[in-house]
């Protein structure tokens, strides 16, 4: 069954959030890029693992790996996913007349943001990789092919809410696997980039619901503590998997 939204039309004062929206996200992470590429041979990239549990192919399918690289792994796959899905988003046919021009800035915005979160990924996870001795053409996880079933990009309800469905997950997988970050500077980075997420998460919820308390909603920010939902690898990559072509797997995170 398709998702039901409902729909209404962007407030011009969305504006404001738009442009902060736009500046913050490549500001954050554009820096974050230049700092984890700049890490020294002696950070401990890969955190405590064991050589079999370095990320690589295993009986003919890439696995993500344990401790830092492999969340960074799996990291990259998820934003492998983001950076597919608004491609698409902005290149579909009838792109100018399925949205309206707040709305085709916003996800021209996150379409920006995601491919700098994947490059970052991909730059980040060879460094470590390099610095450790190891060979990055091995390690890394390749490049994803991607299904979205009978989503039709050129339907705007159907956009926004995968978009929405997307972005939730990805807050949610960033705060769930911060806590297995050992490296500081992978840390702090994770935080800068879950944080532009999590704006990504509050704008799409705007444009469907724009003059409502769904930025912020229950069912994503606990009313309880203010935080937002937190959810390991293994209940991420099911959901994220249903998008995913490419077979890979995860045996090493929790």
């Amino acid at each position: 069954m398709k998702n039901t939204v409902n729909v209404h039309e962007v407030n011009p004062a969305f504006t404001d959030r738009r442009s902060f929206l736009k500046i913050s996200g490549l500001g954050v992470v554009g820096a974050g890029l230049l700092m984890a590429v700049g890490c020294s041979d002696d950070d401990d990239a890969t955190g405590p693992i064991t050589d079999d549990q370095l990320p690589g192919v295993r009986n003919g399918i890439f696995d993500l790996g344990a401790g830092d690289l492999g969340i960074l792994s799996y990291a990259y796959a998820l934003e492998q996913l983001e950076a597919d899905f608004y491609t698409k988003v902005v290149n579909a046919t009838g792109f100018a007349s399925t949205f309206n021009s707040t709305e085709q800035t916003v996800l021209t915005d996150l379409y920006k943001h995601e491919l700098i979160h994947r490059d970052f990924f991909k730059a980040a996870i060879t460094g470590a990789l390099t610095a450790a001795g190891l060979d990055p053409s091995a390690r890394l996880l390749p490049t994803l092919e991607f299904k979205y079933g009978t989503l039709n990009f050129s339907n705007r309800d159907q956009v926004l809410a995968t978009s929405k469905a997307l972005e939730d997950t990805g807050v949610a997988a960033y705060n769930g696997a911060g806590r297995y970050i050992t490296n500081p500077d992978y840390l702090l980075l994770a935080g800068k980039i879950v944080s532009v997420e999590a704006r990504h998460a509050s704008a799409i919820r705007s444009l469907i619901r724009p003059d409502s308390a769904d930025f912020a909603g229950d069912d994503i920010v606990a009313p309880s503590n203010g935080l937002d939902a937190a959810k390991k690898p293994s209940a991420i990559i099911p959901v994220a998997a249903g998008f995913i072509s490419t077979p890979f797997t995860a045996q090493f995170l929790p």
